[in-house]
């Protein structure tokens, strides 16, 4: 995918109320919006590079998005965790997950599950099962292993949920796959953050053993735009 304009760079002030951070462009204070509910652990250091989009909408009161931020190391990391459905979106539409290429009907966000959810995509195709895709964002970086990434970056109920839908999914008949998108370009593997959120790791665990698929999958990022391109390894 390629962003929709050229984005603009600044740098990070402070990230705020969740929805806010407080940048410096051109040497001009500057208030955007920022597309990412979670704690940004390692993603929202005063001084690193910020990358934005612009939206022409009117009726926006922050015309301005943060998409990319580039850490002191060069790695860039997508803060807005919507790219992420849209890069995988991208991925089933061009067959490029081979494990999944087989499905040609692909609808997002169908609601499923006894929990109240909305299941990122729900594949189907010929005689296979219906394949069911939850996608997490991975952004977490352990500074002290190199290239380990973790999800998610702090309890998460939300996500302990979804693992237990997903798990009800295969003893239905279906299949089930957990699907990690690294948006952090210095991430190589990634496993469950037993130490964050022990419930999620041990969740993970249950899913695999009762047949769930966990996939992980990275992105190539640039400011100009993202592709996934490679699976790389994924462990509890």
């Amino acid at each position: 995918m390629q962003f929709s304009s050229s984005l603009c760079r600044g740098q990070l002030v402070r990230r705020y109320k969740r929805f806010l951070a407080d940048i410096i462009h051109q040497d001009v204070p500057l208030t955007i919006h920022c597309p990412n509910t979670g704690r940004m652990t390692g993603c929202a250091e005063a001084g690193w590079t910020v990358y934005f989009s612009t939206s022409d909408n009117q009726k926006r009161k922050y015309a301005h998005t943060w998409e990319l931020v580039e850490n002191q190391h060069g790695d860039f990391i997508c803060v807005n965790t919507g790219r992420a459905n849209q890069l995988v979106a991208e991925a089933l539409e061009q067959k490029r997950i081979p494990s999944l290429a087989q499905y040609d009907d692909i609808k997002a966000e169908v609601r499923y599950g006894n929990e109240g959810s909305r299941i990122d995509f729900l594949l189907r195709g010929g005689d296979e099962p219906d394949c069911y895709v939850e996608v997490k964002s991975v952004t977490l970086l352990d500074e002290s292993e190199a290239g380990q990434g973790y999800f998610p970056d702090t309890e998460s109920l939300r996500a302990q949920k979804h693992v237990r839908e997903l798990i009800d999914c295969v003893n239905s008949g279906h299949r089930a796959v957990l699907l990690f998108c690294v948006l952090h370009t210095g991430i190589e593997r990634v496993s469950p953050a037993q130490h964050l959120d022990p419930a999620y790791a041990g969740l993970v665990r249950e899913a695999l053993a009762a047949g769930v698929e966990c996939l992980a999958w990275k992105a190539d990022i640039t400011p100009e735009g993202m592709t996934l391109i490679e699976q790389v390894p994924f462990a509890v």
